[in-house]
């Protein structure tokens, strides 16, 4: 199985951007699509963006459509979440998690994956 470790959270205004990474280690990172969620306290985790193992296919909600990009890096086994424009509905804890099944009708769905992230706080001040 792999472990997943996101980085990069931390506390930036209304506007500001941050760069969120999800490192892994043990199997082959390569074998492993990507996802980000993030759940807020009180609400439900839920869909950010997800890429498939190879970096061509790639799936963004669409609350953040236009501010956040999803990108890997497989010689560094990275996945990055640029985030930008950065909105006070943003804040949450963001979570990556691996899969090794790539279904665009599923792939925004905790179910589809079965390894997570300790997670990393994003933090958005207005």
């Amino acid at each position: 199985q792999v472990q997943l470790v996101e980085s990069g959270g931390g506390l930036v205004q209304a506007g500001g951007s941050l760069r969120l990474s999800c490192v892994g280690s043990g199997r082959t990172f390569t074998h492993y699509n990507i996802g980000w969620f993030r759940q807020a306290p009180g609400k439900e985790r839920e869909f950010v963006a997800a890429i498939r193992r190879d970096g061509l296919n790639t799936k963004l909600a669409d609350s953040v459509k236009g501010r956040f990009t999803i990108s890997r890096d497989n010689a560094k086994d990275a996945v990055i979440l640029q985030m930008n424009s950065l909105k006070p509905e943003d804040p949450a804890v963001y979570y990556c998690a691996g899969t090794n099944t790539w279904n665009m009708w599923v792939v925004d769905t905790t179910n589809a994956y079965a390894y997570w992230g300790q997670g990393t706080q994003v933090t958005v001040s207005s």
